[in-house]
């Protein structure tokens, strides 16, 4: 079958692509304002990638288009192809037909962390031998692809609460049927889709009328939204993670993070991670994976080898004795948890955070109130806030005093970010996008700051 793919460069449909070739399909895509990671990885596996909405890619007629849900009516490759009759459906529904049937599958839902932890326990049944098919919003660094079969029965997918397509109002994660659901957490986001709170709680009681009687909810016990919806109805057996009165318990120490097991058993959390709420992925990942038959003492040695996920605060390199880090956090929660970790890692540095107001959530508004807060350990603020904002910026960052810049151009914020870093400083760059590819325009100034003048 030939597939072509609209928005193949989200993190979602860059994995569903190489599901789809390694089924032995023909595989091309479109999309449009792509940025690395993922069109870096499609450039290098030889998918083909067509920049823009131009109809004229549908010339060959695929025998399916797969729709991105970040694609709507009036895109004029979306028009071409209800106008050419051409088969079409979203990725949620071809990967649940294609890929998830007959599969065992632990799907991972929640506001945050759901790629560190779906890539978590894809490393954990890999390093204990069950060959694991996966599906990560991301690219985990013990494996080569965002996404692959593999030959064993379990298939471990990152299940977004998003919409499933222009078409197909409900969240993609509905679409999984998991056997094992993991509910990380539940916060307020995505305020393009839904108009509260109450109205994702629904999605994730849609969810768990899908999931077996023979399978497992595994859900944080710290998020009060989460009992809400746990309350609303759940015909599964549960185990609860969290700090307190969980099967599962995290606690924080002076060297780290433990984990206390159902059984009474005390463990360190042996990671390369830092910050507690990479200790509470780390947990649930150990959680689940028991939960298949692994062993407790197998999965947390495992852990041990587990290598993050490209843009989970991953160090870009260091210059000039300033290291650069990578995030993907966009939520006032994940920006705090992000800087703390980062903080954890090295309380002796200065921690200067560089935020892109990008999200559909961050340009308008929703998320203004927790802004402040969220960056309030770190030392210097550098903020991408164009003037395009219908909100008053200036207000929201103002409890942050001098220590908050705002720039309206990327040019601008580059500049600033070379004038006000020295070196010992650890720099945090946060965004769900591109960001003009400040990252590397950042470390080459810096390399270039270096230089000596002739």
């Amino acid at each position: 079958m030939r597939l072509h793919i609209l928005g193949i460069c989200g993190t979602f449909m860059a994995g569903l692509a190489v599901l789809a070739r390694e089924l032995g399909h023909e595989v091309s895509g479109s999309d449009a304002q792509v940025y690395p990671p993922m069109s870096d990885f499609l450039r290098d596996t030889g998918i083909a990638l067509i920049e823009g909405w131009d109809a004229r890619a549908l010339d060959d007629r695929p025998d399916m288009v797969v729709i991105g849900n970040a694609l709507s009516r009036g895109n004029p490759l979306v028009e071409a192809v209800l106008d050419s009759g051409i088969p079409y459906t979203s990725g949620a529904q071809w990967v649940a037909e294609h890929v998830l049937r007959g599969r065992r599958v632990i799907a991972v839902a929640g506001t945050h962390g759901k790629t560190t932890t779906t890539s978590l326990i894809a490393w954990l049944l890999e390093a204990t031998g069950r060959s694991p098919g996966y599906l990560i919003g991301g690219i985990p660094g013990n494996f080569s692809a965002p996404a692959r079969l593999g030959s064993g029965e379990w298939f471990v997918i990152e299940a977004d609460e998003y919409d499933t397509a222009f078409f197909d109002k409900r969240s993609k994660f509905v679409h999984y049927r998991p056997e094992v659901a993991l509910l990380n957490n539940l916060e307020f986001d995505h305020a393009d889709i839904f108009p509260d709170l109450d109205a994702i709680k629904v999605q994730f009681r849609h969810l768990l009328r899908v999931v077996p009687r023979r399978g497992t909810v595994l859900w944080n016990a710290d998020e009060p939204a989460l009992a809400e919806v746990i309350a609303g109805g759940c015909w599964t057996p549960q185990q609860t993670f969290g700090s307190h009165g969980a099967d599962w318990t995290i606690a924080s120490h002076a060297s780290g993070y433990s984990l206390t097991a159902p059984d009474g058993t005390k463990h360190p959390l042996d990671s390369a991670l830092h910050g507690r709420h990479n200790a509470f992925n780390a947990a649930a990942a150990v959680a689940a994976v028991t939960t298949t038959g692994v062993a407790l003492a197998a999965a947390l040695s495992a852990l041990k080898n587990f290598k993050g996920v490209k843009r989970r605060l991953e160090l870009l390199g260091t210059v000039a004795g300033i290291s650069v880090f990578d995030d993907f956090a966009h939520h006032p929660t994940a920006i705090a948890a992000t800087v703390a970790a980062l903080r954890e890692s090295a309380p002796e540095r200065r921690c200067v955070a560089v935020l892109e107001l990008r999200s559909n959530s961050m340009r308008s508004g929703a998320h203004r109130e927790g802004l402040a807060g969220a960056l309030n350990e770190a030392d210097l603020v550098l903020v991408l806030a164009p003037d395009t904002l219908t909100w008053d910026v200036e207000e929201t960052f103002a409890p942050l005093h001098e220590r908050c810049r705002r720039f309206t151009s990327t040019d601008d914020l580059l500049a600033g970010a070379l004038e006000a870093t020295r070196a010992g400083d650890q720099v945090l760059i946060m965004s769900n996008g591109g960001f003009d590819g400040l990252h590397g325009r950042f470390l080459n100034g810096l390399a270039n700051r270096e230089q000596p003048q002739s």
